[in-house]
């Protein structure tokens, strides 16, 4: 849906775990407000689909691979963009994975796994995406973080430190990029309970009515009432994106339905 007061027209995005979930509303969302697109993920099916439904109605948009773990796949991604496009502007990094497991039953392997993704992602997308927006005049990185980066939660450990992590890696990027002049705003957003593909799998192994208690047990958490929706987090992304949060840099925005108020 196109939002007359965050505009970015103009501007070029990319989305990190573009293919679904939050990160597929997000590359919808700013494209259906003017931005051209590229959908970057691993997965190069749903990726390749994020992208077309995008130009089908009548956006510019283009699937990248990338896997946020490699530096190299990274300046692949950051090039195609510019190339393609004249440019780059914004960058979401959403790609992220979740570890649900107790301290005693978390390996190393595992914890390094989720680390990998959540934190070495965002920071190589940082440390890639920085250079070109400031040679394209500036733009904004939104990183993606979560309530976990805020509180802590039992059995997620490594989800936990690594969406921490991410909060102040964007602080402190935030608080370099203006140091040094660059015209480049860094902010987090932290979402609630989403109901996305990652909040789906986590339930798989459940029965149907195990599922429906779980989900009900989620809803009952926010005092909004509810469980958030992709698009709930896009607004809030395309807001961070776009001139409206031009006073922005290293904020946090929670998108909870009110989980951190209690």
């Amino acid at each position: 849906m196109k939002n007359g007061n965050y505009d970015v027209s103009g501007k070029v995005a990319l989305v990190t775990g573009g293919a679904s979930g939050i990160g597929a509303e997000t590359a919808r969302l700013l494209a259906a407000n003017g931005a051209s697109v590229v959908v970057a993920d691993i997965n190069a099916e749903r990726g390749e689909a994020t992208a077309a439904a995008i130009r089908a109605a009548g956006g510019q948009s283009a699937y990248v691979s990338l896997n946020v773990t490699s530096e190299a796949s990274w300046e692949a991604a950051v090039g195609k963009a510019v190339e393609q496009f004249g440019g780059l502007h914004i960058v979401v990094n959403g790609a992220g994975i979740e570890l649900t497991a107790k301290i005693a039953d978390t390996s190393l392997e595992d914890f390094h796994r989720v680390m990998a993704v959540n934190v070495d992602g965002v920071f190589l997308g940082i440390k890639h995406a920085m250079p070109a927006l400031r040679d394209s005049g500036g733009g904004s990185i939104i990183n993606i973080s979560s309530i976990a980066g805020i509180r802590g939660y039992s059995r997620q450990i490594a989800y936990v430190a690594s969406k921490g992590a991410v909060r102040l890696m964007t602080k402190a990027a935030a608080t370099e990029a203006a140091y040094y002049g660059f015209n480049v705003r860094v902010n987090s957003v932290h979402p609630g309970v989403i109901d996305t593909p990652m909040v789906q799998g986590m339930m798989a192994h459940h029965d149907e009515e195990r599922q429906k208690a779980a989900m009900e047990k989620m809803r009952q958490m926010h005092p909004l009432g509810r469980v958030g929706q992709p698009i709930d987090i896009a607004n809030a992304i395309l807001f961070l994106a776009s001139d409206a949060s031009s006073f922005m840099t290293g904020s946090e925005v929670v998108v909870d339905g009110g989980i951190t108020a209690t």
